[in-house]
Formats: C-alpha cells, sequence, structure tokens
C-alpha cells in the first residue's frame, strides 16, 4: 500500500505488529509515523515512542521493549530509523520475530529500500504492513496537492494554481505542504487558492519578472523581455531555472500547435494544452503572429537549449537565453 492511501483514512487501515516505511519521501513517513502513534497509543503517544538509530540499534534490546508492558499504558511502539543496515544484519533474527511478534506493541522499519522477494519482506506481507513512502508521480502530487489543501487548510486550489505551484516548488511534499500553508493564510477568508496568490506569494519578484519577460514576448517587445532576463541574471537566477519558466509556456503553446495542426479550434487547442483562460485571447494572437512555421520548432528550440546548457556548447548561458527570446518573438 502507498502511504499516501494509508494517511487519506488510517483507521480503515488494520493495525499490524510490524510496520515497514520504505522510500525517499520523508515527508510521507513522518506522516504516517505520527498516525501510526495516534493509533497505537493514542494521547500518550509522546510517551511511550521509542527510537532507535538502526547503526546502534542491537535486536535483543529492541525485542525486550516490544515485549515489555509499560506501566503508562497497554502498547509500544518502538521505531528503528534509518533500518537498512539493521535489518541486513539482523535478517534471521527479525524473520523469527515477525513471526511471533508482540501482539500488544508495533515495530517500525524506516528503511530506503525494501525488496519484496526476501523472505522477510514475505513475512511482513502476511502478518505486517509496509508502506511505501516512494516519491509520487507528476499526476498523483496534483492530486495530493488538491485533497492536501482540502482536508488540512479547508481551502480548494484551481487546476492552473496547482500546476505553478509544484512548477515553482518541485516535487517534494514537505515543501509544497508549507507553501499550502502560507497560501492558505494569505488568501484569507476566500475559499480558494488562484494562480495570482501562487504567482505573487510563491514566485516572488522572480517569477513575477520571469512573467513579464514572457508575455512581453507574446506581445511583441523584444526589449522589455530582454531586460527582464537581464535582471534575472544580475540576481543569479540559474539559467537552467529561467529556461525551466521558459518550458512552462511554451510547451503548452507547443502542444496548441500540434492539437491545431489537427484540426482542434485554436482557442479550443489552448484551453486543452493548459494555457490559463485570461492568457487564451492574447495567446492566440501571438500564435497568428509568428505563424505555425515557428510555433512547429518549440519543442526543438527548448530542448535544444536545455542541451546546450547542460554543457554541449561554449557559448555562454547569457547568449543562449537571448537566442531563445529572439527566436519566440518572431524576429528570426
Amino acid at each position: 500500500m502507498h502511504a499516501s492511501a494509508f494517511l487519506k483514512n488510517p483507521q480503515k487501515t488494520e493495525l499490524r505488529p510490524v510496520v515497514v516505511l520504505y522510500g525517499s519521501e520523508r515527508y510521507l513517513k513522518l506522516e504516517a509515523l505520527e498516525r501510526l502513534a495516534q493509533l497505537v497509543l493514542g494521547d500518550e503517544s509522546e510517551d511511550l515512542l521509542t527510537k532507535h538509530s538502526g547503526k546502534d540499534a542491537e535486536l535483543k534490546t529492541i525485542c525486550d521493549e516490544l515485549l515489555t508492558i509499560s506501566m503508562w499504558g497497554d502498547s509500544r511502539l518502538v521505531l528503528v530509523e534509518d533500518a537498512d543496515e539493521f535489518v541486513s544484519k539482523n535478517r534471521n533474527g527479525l524473520e523469527k520475530y515477525c513471526q511471533s511478534p508482540s501482539q500488544k506493541s508495533v515495530l517500525v522499519l524506516d528503511v530506503k529500500s525494501w525488496p519484496k522477494n526476501t523472505k522477510l519482506a514475505k513475512i511482513v506481507a502476511k502478518s505486517g504492513l509496509d508502506l511505501d513512502c516512494g516519491e509520487l508521480k507528476p499526476g498523483e502530487i496534483a492530486r495530493w496537492v488538491v485533497e492536501r489543501a482540502d482536508a488540512t487548510h479547508s481551502k480548494k486550489i484551481s487546476r492552473p494554481a496547482t500546476q505553478l505551484l509544484i512548477e515553482l516548488t518541485g516535487n517534494h511534499l514537505g515543501q509544497l505542504d508549507q507553501e499550502l500553508s502560507k497560501l492558505s493564510v494569505y488568501v484569507g477568508e476566500r475559499d480558494q487558492i488562484e494562480t495570482d496568490d501562487v504567482r505573487k506569494l510563491v514566485g516572488g519578484w522572480k517569477t513575477e519578472t520571469t512573467w513579464t519577460m514572457v508575455n512581453s514576448l507574446r506581445d511583441g517587445d523584444l526589449g522589455t523581455a530582454l531586460q527582464c532576463l537581464d535582471k534575472l541574471l544580475i540576481a543569479g537566477e540559474a539559467p537552467q531555472k529561467i529556461l525551466g519558466g521558459l518550458n512552462y509556456v511554451y510547451r503548452k503553446l507547443a502542444k496548441t500547435t500540434d492539437l491545431s495542426a489537427h484540426g482542434t479550434p485554436l482557442n479550443a487547442a489552448l484551453k486543452q494544452a493548459g494555457v490559463f483562460p485570461r492568457d487564451i485571447p492574447p495567446a492566440s494572437g501571438y500564435l497568428r503572429r509568428i505563424g505555425r512555421g515557428r510555433a512547429e520548432q518549440f519543442y526543438s528550440w527548448l530542448a535544444t537549449t536545455d542541451n546546450q546548457l547542460k554543457g554541449t556548447s561554449r557559448v555562454e548561458p547569457r547568449i543562449l537565453l537571448e537566442q531563445l527570446l529572439v527566436r519566440f518573438s518572431g524576429r528570426i
């Protein structure tokens, strides 16, 4: 089971005496551990949760704690953090324990990897619970943001705002949740978080400048676009990040061009490609102005510049980005 599914409704999951949290998404592990502690220990979770470092933990000590009932409660929860080395060193002993575990306490193993073909993993699959705390896929992350905003912060977030938040923040759930917390306070009594909220609060002035640069290209003002690029580079913005902002907009326009070439009306294609509704009229005018021939090269221009910035070209990043802006402007 993926940890995100468990966290939606922990009460519906049957508690098991052994739980394995595996994967690289630390936020999911911490959230799952907190819910497990509440289910197992209730209000006494702070007093009856014991943590051990995997490098120093001894199996005998762990088992003694699991089999000893505290005077403060009927159950214990024992966590072994960074337990990959602990599991490797004590695999036989863990197999024996997991075949006949304490029914009053819960052992939690926090590991990075958990191969399902080992004898221990097969035993845990029958008598315990293994929670996949790996990174979510892009579509799953967007769904998680929407659900988290609603369930935890009592806010709705529009699809474009969700896409922009992920683009600016990245895929780490902890960071996304922090930004959702800020946004929920920022919008106040409003029920919904919109794109402008994300742009202003999460992106800051650099994102605003990137947007001005892109809109200037769209409106035929190459001079202002180049000035914006200059400000970003002087401020220390990474060339790859600037390209990421251009990618965010121009991949949608490239997709629009593909859809339009297959018969979809231009405005409908822009909407289907994910262009924000208020940007559809000026984007339509821009594509008509530069022509389909140039627009069909957007993917190629972006990919080429990306490769060049990664080291395939000796040309300075500033010049590579300036050349890209000139291409997008329709001047060449």
